[in-house]
């Protein structure tokens, strides 16, 4: 099990020699005439659906090398607002100055009905990688937790693959590990208590 997850670590380490390092997107941010200070977070809306199934399938692709299947992103989510839109979801966008979005990340809330506990998934969380490595994603974070705390969630896992190169992200943001029956990492976090993080 052991090798196993060195062999993923090694993968995750490679994807991620891929992506812009801070410098290069700090260099390119200033050149777009932006600041860490000219996004704004706002939820999703049913007219976001064509860019947000666009970034969606962007970011997707960037992260595990794929190519990007828009129509499929934005039926998902169009589906998500017509037939899923009863509260137990959310998605937080990030927006540049020019109301481009760059990043967003979706949770959704599960009521246990015989215990009536709720328990938060990090669905998704993604932005485009001229955007990553900035404290942009902290503060996308930093506005999951809070919308989970609103909600009454106090915990929260994602079930993500190993192989990306986000996980040191989600451990930066104190995601613990959970690892199987056997001892292999496959790619799961979570948040215990996000009331420490808040």
């Amino acid at each position: 099990m052991k090798l196993k997850n060195f062999i993923t670590s090694m993968q995750r380490y490679l994807k991620g020699l891929k992506r812009s390092s801070k410098k290069v997107n700090l260099q390119k941010l200033h050149e777009r005439g932006e600041t860490l200070d000219s996004f704004t977070f706002r939820d999703a809306t049913e007219k976001d659906i064509p860019e947000l199934g666009k970034l969606h399938a962007i970011t997707w692709a960037q992260t595990y090398n794929g190519k990007p299947n828009i129509k499929l992103r934005q039926y998902q989510w169009d589906k998500a607002f017509k037939e899923e839109n009863n509260g137990s979801w959310f998605c937080i966008l990030v927006v540049d100055k020019n109301n481009n979005l760059v990043g967003f990340a979706k949770g959704i809330i599960n009521k246990n009905e015989k215990t009536s506990e709720q328990h938060g998934d990090l669905n998704k969380i993604y932005l485009l990688s001229d955007y990553q490595r900035l404290g942009l994603g902290k503060k996308l974070f930093a506005h999951v937790v809070e919308r989970f705390l609103q909600k009454g969630v106090n915990d929260v896992t994602l079930f993500g693959v190993p192989q990306n190169p986000s996980c040191a992200f989600h451990e930066a943001m104190g995601g613990e590990r959970l690892y199987s029956e056997k001892g292999t990492f496959d790619g799961c976090y979570i948040w215990r208590d996000l009331k420490k993080l808040s």
